[in-house]
């Protein structure tokens, strides 16, 4: 009588994790080669100086302006404008926001009060609508005002080819540039700091 070997059953989830294993195994022995390469050609490169960052180089913003039929945000200092971004609006951007889910972007005079690093979007600065008279104005009406209006970038879960963000107005209120844009603003713009949004 033949002994049979025992047979490893293998669930699913053990294979996808040595498949991951593997990945990470090939991925890790690239970066090595990778950086194995770099240093030995270190000698080549040339060396450049460090690039301090100073007011010269990034201007004190004391106002931001968005004119929503321009689709533009502005970055002021001083009444003159420092820096300008096209942005995307709500899928509804004309006319004033004014109850909870019309899609529209708010139109009046806030101020950027809190920045999350960690939204759905790539970096968000939330703009302090709504205001008393927004509240007011959807009470009035039995509406809920709504909230959590901001300036982000892109979705960090894309629905839409990148293109499509850039020529559309996409998002359920809010004020949205480019990725690139945003780290900008997200720098050049204090805590605290007034935006007017105009039709």
């Amino acid at each position: 009588m033949a002994l049979l070997e025992p047979v490893a059953i293998i669930s699913p989830m053990r294979v996808n994790g040595l498949r991951n294993v593997m990945i990470f195994r090939n991925l890790a022995a690239a970066l090595t080669l990778a950086c194995a390469t770099v240093a030995a050609q270190g000698d080549a490169l040339s060396v450049t100086e460090p690039v301090s960052l100073s007011s010269e180089t990034l201007p004190a913003v004391d106002r931001v302006v968005v004119k929503k039929s321009e689709r533009q945000l502005y970055l002021m200092r001083g009444g003159n404008v420092v820096r300008s971004y096209h942005v995307a609006l709500g899928l509804s951007p004309v006319g004033q926001k004014e109850r909870e889910g019309d899609f529209r972007t708010p139109e009046g005079s806030y101020h950027l009060d809190v920045r999350n690093p960690r939204s759905d979007y790539f970096l968000s600065i939330k703009v302090s609508y709504p205001s008393e008279a927004d509240v007011r104005r959807a009470r009035a009406r039995h509406w809920a005002s709504g909230g959590s209006i901001m300036i982000h970038g892109l979705p960090n879960l894309m629905k839409h080819d990148p293109d499509y963000y850039l020529s559309h107005d996409w998002t359920d209120g809010c004020i949205a540039v480019s990725n690139a844009d945003m780290v900008e603003i997200w720098m050049l713009v204090p805590d605290s700091v007034p935006i007017d949004i105009d039709p």
